[in-house]
């Protein structure tokens, strides 16, 4: 295995090449970015996917972190994401019984990452207070940290600090300070196109057989369908294709459908639609409907309109 320091001491180039190649083999459609992600943190730089969700920013991370060996350190963005909670606190109760020594130090993710030469690993960096980001500013900067009553923290050679978040215009998010930003590459990973989530779907959904295959292209049609309709803010992501997907393949066969020319399909998969999909869909605020609505004009145009236009004459 092609470690990352191996790769950043040999000048990057042939390594890196060789492990896009076999990490590509596992991520759908994600080629161009995945080269741009394993190029950057090659040559030790740290970054931040930005996209919508579903967009395998996650994925295309882990497949990274699983090829070079490296500790893959978790950490949730949200409100409650504390300077303390990032860095790390010490010991309450023995700190009572003792002192502030080191050994009462608990690492926080940040910490931890720094030590083992891992990838701090980010989600919903924009959902975070600009306070706590603005803890990672030493550790991006200098590769280390101070850390009261502990001393300075150092970065092994494979730290990075990986960020994902949604873009920047979304409900709950701030936008990164100038410091913050002027320390991170930034790769815009938008939605793949239809055939690669129709790959994506037969992949996790693990479907096959011809109502399969009628499945499949529906479910990634009425899902895609969901992020351009004008009464919503926000459409479905390709999980929710894949829900879709499995729950009309089970409820099909529960109601003992025939195959895909059965004339109970369409109405089966609707139902399958509104389990899957109405509760990820987002209404406009100034939109005056429902979302089973909204699924069902989007039902509507692939089951009764486009087979409507379809027909001779």
């Amino acid at each position: 295995m092609t470690t990352l320091r191996t790769v950043r001491d040999a000048g990057a180039g042939s390594g890196v090449a060789a492990a896009g190649e076999r990490i590509a083999s596992r991520i759908v459609g994600r080629e161009r970015e995945l080269e741009l992600a394993l190029a950057t943190v090659g040559a030790g730089r740290d970054l931040v996917l930005e996209g919508p969700p579903g967009t395998s920013k996650t994925t295309m991370l882990k497949a990274i972190t699983e090829e070079w060996g490296i500790p893959l350190v978790f950490v949730e963005g949200n409100a409650d994401l504390t300077p303390a909670k990032l860095v790390g606190h010490h010991n309450p109760a023995r700190v009572l019984r003792e002192d502030y020594s080191a050994d009462n130090f608990v690492a926080g993710p940040l910490v931890q990452a720094m030590r083992t030469g891992g990838f701090l690993y980010i989600e919903e960096f924009n959902r975070a207070p600009e306070d706590t980001l603005n803890t990672l500013l030493s550790a991006m900067a200098d590769r280390a940290v101070e850390v009261p009553r502990v001393g300075l923290v150092t970065a092994e050679p494979s730290f990075r600090v990986i960020a994902s978040m949604n873009p920047s215009d979304d409900i709950g998010t701030t936008r990164l300070s100038a410091g913050v930003s002027d320390r991170l590459n930034r790769i815009v990973v938008g939605y793949q196109d239809a055939a690669a989530e129709e790959d994506i779907v037969r992949l996790r959904a693990a479907l096959s057989g011809p109502l399969a295959d009628r499945i499949v292209p529906d479910a990634v049609a009425v899902t895609r369908a969901t992020r351009a309709h004008p009464d919503l803010r926000a459409g479905s992501s390709v999980r929710g294709a894949i829900d879709c997907a499995l729950v009309a393949d089970g409820l099909m066969t529960m109601r003992g459908l025939g195959g895909p020319d059965d004339d109970r399909y369409p109405e089966s998969f609707y139902d399958a639609m509104t389990v899957s999909l109405s509760g990820r869909i987002r209404l406009d605020d100034a939109a005056e409907t429902t979302a089973e609505r909204v699924l069902r004009e989007i039902w509507e145009d692939r089951f009764v309109l486009d087979p409507a236009r379809a027909e001779p004459g």
